[in-house]
């Protein structure tokens, strides 16, 4: 056996590995860190993401008057997650009860004490199918990190480079794993490439020139590499065809490329249980960035439960399938139809109050942790400057000041049908006479009253309910929305050690692994359904989890 380089090899230096890193450095511990990518790209995905934290009964929650609590939230997991495997949700299962537990207690005093903020407006994501014990959070959990994904690896950045400075941390970047080293059935090390160095920016897609090979030697591998989500051809591979139907046609990248799912396969072959492989958790609010990083990029919208939702042939979805309740119900409905894309339509008023921007670089307001930018972003007139850039010049968005020219625009970028212009009018004024009185019987009238009832929903969120084809709240907008591909959550199989499992049911010796490439642990902690606010959440809880385990020898 060669001789060991250091107490632990961390492959992948996105925040998974960084949290592994961090905590094996509190004990003193050697650390190897190899990324594929260069040092711009230290943080990864995390950096493009939005910060936001599922966190249980916390502070923020109670300012606001939300009634939360541990017994609650777990509730909500399990009736979202649906684990019904005996053998490939055994782990997921534990994950789930701990982490619940860790998002209910210790969480927020483990990042704040990191310097970790949030933003006073909890938000209500993922609202649910429609039953109390059901998929979906009963109250708002999604805490907006201060700073938002950037801020999130900050935390972890800033005290694994003062590691490095201590040669507790050796980085190899434009180092690319292609296989784990096994001794005696333990991982010893890790073998691979050296990749031609480059300067390019973070998130732009890099070459794959060989220039040399490496072998490290450590007394622990561990895997942080993320998922598939711009492997399209891996996704089309596992996709789950009975339960959503086809998968798309047309597809775009949430995820920068470097998001390819290879140490999958390479755990995998030297050993390691891979579950769950055909869950996966992808938007169907994605829009073509109108200025992009890497290729296909993606924005997803996240929006207010306002606007109407119609299917590729201009029909309203059902129930549940509002804006910002259900994903893979509406995922569903929309591949039923023979196509992969949908509609929103709204107006003005609803687009400057209820559309968000998924990551960091379209929330630059709250990503510069700037209180004047951004209340003066936020309280302004109009919708905001990110927004209003993709509204005047993303190919997906269409605005007119009336009915007819709409319906000719988003004929113009159908990838399907041609809209029917008398049909669509019956379909948004018989939603329309709805709003007439305090009550209503249209499902989506009724949730965005009780949206408005939450204050947080109320003040910054949810639009006073108005006739969309009413001119004073005009003009109207037409938005096509993509399949957007973003998180794996099945993966590699890992105990509460987050130590990796064979498919014998023993756990593999010397190899952990965390964040994604986990499932967020266990190889499924999500089920089939996410409560968002878990994915970054699941990173620090696995990444912490793998980095005390080595830590305690």
């Amino acid at each position: 056996m060669s001789e060991q380089q250091a107490d632990a090899v961390v492959v992948g230096s996105g925040l998974a590995g960084l949290v592994a890193t961090y905590e094996l450095t509190r004990a003193g511990r050697k650390v190897v860190v190899v990324d594929q990518e260069n040092r711009n790209n230290l943080g990864g995905q995390a950096f493009w993401s939005l910060g936001g934290l599922f966190l249980v009964d916390s502070p923020e929650q109670r300012r606001l008057g939300i009634k939360d609590c541990a017994e609650l939230a777990l509730q909500d997991w399990m009736g979202s997650a649906g684990f019904d495997r005996d053998d490939e949700d055994f782990w997921p299962r534990q994950w789930a009860r701990a982490y619940v537990d860790f998002a209910a207690t210790i969480k927020r005093q483990y990042l704040h004490d990191l310097g970790l903020r949030f933003t006073p407006v909890v938000g209500w994501a993922e609202r649910g199918g429609g039953f109390a014990d059901g998929h979906g959070n009963s109250v708002p959990r999604f805490h907006l990190t201060w700073g938002t994904g950037p801020e999130v690896a900050r935390i972890f950045v800033e005290p694994v480079l003062e590691a490095e400075k201590r040669g507790l941390v050796e980085f190899r970047f434009r180092h690319r794993v292609d296989e784990i080293v096994v001794d005696d059935g333990a991982a010893t090390g890790v073998r691979g490439a050296v990749l031609a160095d480059t300067d390019l920016a973070r998130g732009v897609a890099s070459s794959r020139d060989v220039v040399g090979d490496f072998e490290i030697h450590a007394g622990a591998v561990v895997v942080t590499t993320g998922g598939i989500g711009h492997n399209h051809e891996m996704i089309r591979r596992n996709w789950p065809t009975e339960r959503l139907g086809p998968a798309p046609e047309t597809m775009i990248s949430g995820v920068p490329a470097y998001v390819d799912g290879r140490m999958l396969g390479i755990a995998e072959d030297a050993g390691a249980s891979l579950v769950n492989r055909d869950r996966m958790w992808h938007y169907t609010e994605g829009i073509h960035n109108w200025d992009p990083i890497w290729p296909d990029h993606a924005i997803r919208i996240i929006p207010g439960p306002s606007s109407l939702w119609l299917d590729a042939n201009g029909n309203r979805l059902a129930p549940p399938n509002f804006p910002g309740f259900d994903t893979n119900s509406t995922m569903k409905a929309i591949l039923s139809t023979g196509h992969d894309y949908s509609w929103f339509i709204l107006t003005q008023s609803i687009i400057e109050k209820e559309f968000a921007l998924s990551g960091s670089e379209q929330n630059p307001d709250i990503t510069s942790k700037d209180l004047k930018f951004a209340a003066k972003s936020r309280l302004a007139k109009g919708a905001p400057g990110p927004v209003d850039a993709f509204a005047r010049h993303g190919v997906d968005f269409v605005v007119r000041d009336n009915l007819p020219e709409l319906v000719a625009g988003m004929n113009e970028i159908a990838r399907g049908p041609k809209l029917d212009l008398q049909h669509l009018e019956r379909v948004i004024s018989a939603r329309d006479g709805q709003i007439d009185n305090k009550y209503s019987k249209d499902a989506q009238i009724m949730a965005i009253t009780n949206a408005r009832q939450y204050l947080g929903d109320k003040v910054v969120r949810v639009a006073k309910p108005h006739r969309l084809l009413d001119p004073a709240h005009g003009p109207l907008i037409a938005v096509r929305l993509n399949v957007l591909t973003r998180k794996t959550l099945g993966g590699l199989e890992t105990n509460l050690d987050s130590q990796v499992m064979r498919p014998d049911g023993t756990a593999f010796d010397g190899l952990f692994a965390a964040g994604e490439v986990a499932g967020f642990g266990g190889g499924g902690v999500h089920g089939y359904n996410a409560l968002e606010g878990t994915f970054l959440g699941g990173c620090i809880f696995s990444g912490r989890a793998a980095g005390r385990t080595i830590a305690r020898g």
